[in-house]
C-alpha cells in the first residue's frame, strides 16, 4: 500500500459538508443522517500531521464498526440502518472511500470527552509522578509507568476544536456541564463499555490500557454512542505478550508517531513536521495488525 491510496481529504460535493476535523469530514445526508468518512490524516498532540497513513481511516472505521455490533446491547450507538449506495450511488466515488464511510444518525453531541483509564501511562502517568493522582483520583503510592490500576478510573476532559488542546476536568465539572444525572450515566456507561472490551481484548492478546468516547442525545434525550469506538486512534493498544510495567510499552496505536515526534525538536504547534516513509509505513503496519488480532480479518 502507498501514498497515492491514502485520502487526506474526503470530496464529495453532491453533499454539504458541515465539518472537517482532526481526522473525520462530516456531511450532510438530511435532518436526521450525516456521513462521516474517516480520512488517513493523523493528528497527535492535537496537530494533524501533514502526511496522511494509507489505509488507517478503513481500519478504524472496520475497527469502530466491530465494537459497535458488540457492545450495542449495552447502550444504542449512532450507526444508521441506511445503506451507502442510497447515499454514494456513484460506484466511483464509493471505490474511493473504500471502508471509510458510515451513514449515521443526526444527534446532538455533549460537550464532554469521557475517558477511561485501566493503566497508568501518558498524561496520566505524569500527572502522577508529579501529584500521586490522576486528575485529582488518588492513587496509591509506588505505581511503576505502565502498571495496571487497582481499579478503572474516569478521567473526562472538555472537546476542543481542531488546533486547541483538550483540558481534563473533574467529574463534577461535567455535572455542572450535563445535569447529574446524565453525567453519571455517561460515566457508568463508558466504564461499563470499557471493561468489557478490555476483557475481550485481553482474550485476542490485546491490553486496552485506556480509551476516549464520545456520546449524544437523540431528541427524546436517550445516550448514544457516536464518533468512534475503542479503536487505536481513541485508544491505547497494547500486545499483551510484550507488556511489563516499568515503560511506556509497544503499542499498535499512534503512540508509535508520538514517541518519534518526542524525539523532534518540534513545540507541537501547527504546522506538524514531516514525517519518514518508514515511519508512516510502519504506523500502517501497526494499525492494520491491531485489527488483524482483535477482529480476526
Amino acid at each position: 500500500m502507498n501514498n497515492s491510496d491514502a485520502l487526506f481529504d474526503s470530496d464529495l460535493p453532491q453533499l454539504k459538508l458541515l465539518s472537517r476535523g482532526k481526522v473525520r469530514d462530516i456531511y450532510e445526508i438530511d435532518a436526521d443522517h450525516l456521513l462521516i468518512v474517516t480520512t488517513d490524516r493523523l493528528s497527535a498532540f492535537d496537530v494533524v500531521l501533514p502526511q496522511p497513513i494509507p489505509g488507517k481511516g478503513e481500519v478504524l472505521t472496520r475497527v469502530a464498526n466491530f465494537w459497535f455490533d458488540r457492545t450495542k446491547h449495552l447502550l444504542p450507538n449512532h450507526i444508521a440502518d441506511i445503506a451507502l449506495e442510497e447515499v454514494i450511488p456513484d460506484a466511483a466515488q464509493r471505490k474511493q472511500l473504500g471502508d471509510r464511510a458510515i451513514v449515521v444518525r443526526r444527534l446532538k453531541p455533549l460537550p464532554v470527552e469521557a475517558i477511561v483509564r485501566g493503566y497508568l501511562i501518558g498524561s496520566g502517568w505524569k500527572d502522577y509522578q508529579k501529584t500521586g493522582a490522576v486528575c485529582g483520583i488518588k492513587l496509591p503510592a509506588g505505581l511503576q509507568q505502565a502498571d495496571q490500576l487497582p481499579e478503572v478510573i474516569y478521567t473526562p476532559s472538555t472537546k476542543a476544536d481542531v488546533g486547541d488542546h483538550d483540558e481534563n476536568i473533574s467529574f463534577e465539572e461535567t455535572v455542572k456541564l450535563l445535569g447529574q444525572e446524565l453525567a453519571e450515566k455517561v460515566r457508568d456507561f463508558s466504564i461499563k463499555v470499557y471493561s468489557e472490551a478490555a476483557a475481550f481484548a485481553l482474550k485476542k492478546g490485546i491490553i486496552i490500557a485506556d480509551t476516549k468516547f464520545e456520546f449524544g442525545l437523540n431528541d427524546e434525550g436517550e445516550l448514544f454512542l457516536i464518533d468512534e469506538a475503542l479503536t487505536p486512534d481513541s485508544s491505547r493498544f497494547w500486545p499483551a505478550a510484550e507488556y511489563r510495567p516499568g515503560i511506556s510499552p509497544p503499542s499498535y496505536d499512534k503512540q508509535f508517531v508520538r514517541d518519534y515526534l518526542e524525539t523532534l525538536d518540534w513545540n507541537k504547534q501547527a504546522p506538524g513536521p514531516e514525517m519518514p516513509p518508514e515511519i508512516v509505513q510502519k504506523t500502517a503496519d501497526k494499525y492494520r495488525e491491531a485489527e488483524r488480532v482483535l477482529t480476526g480479518h
